[in-house]
């Protein structure tokens, strides 16, 4: 239990996918104008993250690195990006069609961003770092909730942040993206704070 929590912590707060690992950005930085899209944004990672993370654990140990078939000399491993992309998408699509029929209007204010956490590296990222830590079922599902809450964390911060700087006199060279970046900057350095917690 310890470990997991420690596992949890770790992923979602010193090693944050956004502001240490600098996965998922586009979205991050895409969505980020509004609090309540952030949220939604954040909500739908959450999901496919987690979901991804269980899917793309049991097809890698039971089909790709499957004992048996080791054993006969056949290594399905190098498959394991495509497989994941392949999972990743059919979860998107399916999130897609729930908020189109559910949410309609979160579905409109997210847009093109939605269909684009198919490319999201951090959700990739997470399923290959999975593989990479050699993590068990549970572990990655705590893993992937980890880092999907780790970039909600960010991504509504961020949020909020932007909403305020709206009515604040920002110096033209800096308006727009740059004081995007320059908050997002300061962000990580802020989360690198936690660093001592693990």
């Amino acid at each position: 239990m310890k470990s997991l929590l420690l596992i949890a912590i770790g992923s979602a707060l010193v090693n944050n996918v956004v502001l240490s690992q600098f996965l998922g950005l586009c979205p991050f930085l895409g969505v980020s104008k509004k609090v309540e899209t952030a949220a939604g944004m954040g909500g739908a990672v959450v999901f496919v993250i987690t979901i991804s993370s269980f899917v793309t654990a049991l097809i890698y140990k039971y089909i790709l690195a499957n004992s048996y078939l080791m054993s006969k000399g056949i290594d399905l491993t190098y498959l394991q990006t495509i497989v994941f992309i392949l999972v990743i998408a059919a979860l998107v699509q399916f999130v897609e069609m729930f908020l189109k029929k559910s949410m309609p209007a979160l579905y409109q204010s997210l847009g093109v961003y939605l269909p684009l956490i198919t490319t999201n590296c951090a959700v990739l990222g997470t399923a290959l770092t999975n593989v990479q830590n050699d993590y068990s079922f549970i572990a990655s599902i705590v893993n992937g909730i980890g880092i999907s809450l780790g970039f909600l964390i960010a991504i509504v911060i961020l949020a909020g942040i932007r909403e305020k700087m709206e009515y604040n006199n920002i110096p033209e060279s800096f308006k727009g993206m740059p004081i995007t970046l320059l908050t997002a900057g300061l962000m990580a350095i802020a989360f690198f704070g936690f660093s001592g917690l693990i």
